[in-house]
C-alpha cells in the first residue's frame, strides 16, 4: 500500500492558487489539501462553479488529487476567527456554517476530491455540553445529506480545544448520529501527539476503519502548535508505516497553516523529510 502525499494551501497563502498547485506538482506531491478561502477559491465570491471548473482542469492537468478543507479563519465573519461555528447560539449563524459546508461538498464533487474536512468549533460560553452536542448533530444533518447525495465523505477532525477534540469524541458523535455512512474522520497526526492518550501509531491503528482524510506535521505533547518536521517529538517512520498498512487511500496532507511566509521552502523540505522517513529518496511515492 502506498501513501499519497499532499500539502495544504493554508500553508501557501502568499502564493496564487495556480502557482501553489504548480509548485506542489513540480515537487512531486500527489495532491493538495485545498482550503476554501478568500485567496484560494473563495466560496463566498460570485461564479464559484465556473472558478471551480477552472481549478478542476488545473488539477487534472497537473495530475493532482484533492481534499477540500474548511478551516479558513475569517471566510464567513471578518471579525471572528472560525466564526460562526456549528455550535453558535444563533440558529441562523449555525445554518450559515452548515450552508458553507454544503457548498464545500458541491465544490468537492466538481473537483473530484476524495473528502470534505470540517471541525465542530469551540463550545460557546454558558452552553452546556449536552446543548453543544445537540447543536452539532442538528447542524450536520443537511451536510451529511449533501455528502450522501454527492458520494463525498464528510471527514470530521478532532481539534484541541473544540467540543469534538479527541477520537473518543468522534465516536460519541458517530453514536449520536446513528453512525451514518457519509461520516468519516480526519486524523491529524500532530493532534494525536498533542493530547490523545494513545501514541500516534496506536491512534492510526484505532482510527483506520473511519479514516477519510489525514493531516500531518510535527508537534509536542500538550502544546497545540503545528511544527515543521523535526521540530517536535513525533517518531515518524512507524507512524507512516502504520498509515501505509491501514488501507487508507486518501491524501496525507502536510498541515503548516502558520508558515506561509516560508511555504515554498517548507513544501520542499517536507516532502524530502517524508521520503526519507519512508525510505524513498528517489522521488517515488512512499510506501
Amino acid at each position: 500500500m502506498t501513501l499519497r502525499l499532499g500539502y495544504g494551501t493554508n500553508g501557501l497563502t502568499d502564493l496564487r492558487l495556480d502557482d501553489a498547485l504548480g509548485l506542489l506538482a513540480d515537487l512531486g506531491y500527489d495532491g493538495v489539501g485545498l482550503t476554501l478561502d478568500h485567496m484560494h477559491l473563495d466560496p463566498m465570491a460570485p461564479d464559484l462553479a465556473a472558478r471551480t471548473r477552472q481549478v478542476a482542469r488545473r488539477l487534472t492537468g497537473l495530475g493532482l488529487g484533492a481534499t477540500v478543507e474548511t478551516g479558513a479563519r475569517y471566510v464567513l465573519d471578518p471579525r471572528r476567527k472560525h466564526g460562526p461555528s456549528l455550535l453558535d447560539p444563533d440558529p441562523d449563524a449555525r445554518a450559515a456554517r452548515a450552508a458553507l459546508l454544503v457548498r464545500a461538498v458541491d465544490v468537492a464533487a466538481d473537483l473530484g476530491a476524495h473528502a470534505v474536512h470540517c471541525f465542530s468549533g469551540i463550545t460557546p460560553p454558558d452552553t452546556t455540553t449536552e446543548t453543544a452536542w445537540q447543536r452539532l448533530t442538528d447542524a450536520l444533518a443537511p451536510v451529511l445529506e449533501a455528502s450522501d447525495r454527492a458520494g463525498i465523505p464528510l471527514a470530521v477532525e478532532p481539534e484541541p480545544g473544540h467540543l469534538l477534540a479527541t477520537l473518543a469524541d468522534f465516536h460519541h458523535l458517530r453514536t449520536l448520529l446513528g453512525d451514518p455512512g457519509p461520516l468519516g474522520l480526519t486524523l491529524d497526526i500532530g493532534h494525536c501527539q498533542c493530547l490523545e492518550p494513545a501514541s500516534p501509531v496506536d491512534c492510526v491503528k484505532e482510527a483506520a476503519p473511519w479514516l477519510r482524510h489525514v493531516q500531518i506535521e510535527d508537534m509536542r505533547r500538550g502544546i497545540h502548535e503545528h511544527l515543521p518536521f523535526g521540530d517536535g517529538e513525533i517518531d515518524f517512520p512507524p507512524v507512516l508505516e502504520a498509515l501505509a498498512s491501514s488501507g487508507y487511500t486518501g491524501l496525507t496532507v502536510v498541515e503548516l497553516p502558520r508558515h506561509s511566509h516560508a511555504g515554498p521552502e517548507l513544501a520542499r523540505t517536507s516532502i524530502d523529510f517524508l521520503r526519507r522517513a519512508t525510505g524513498t529518496t528517489d522521488g517515488a511515492a512512499p510506501c
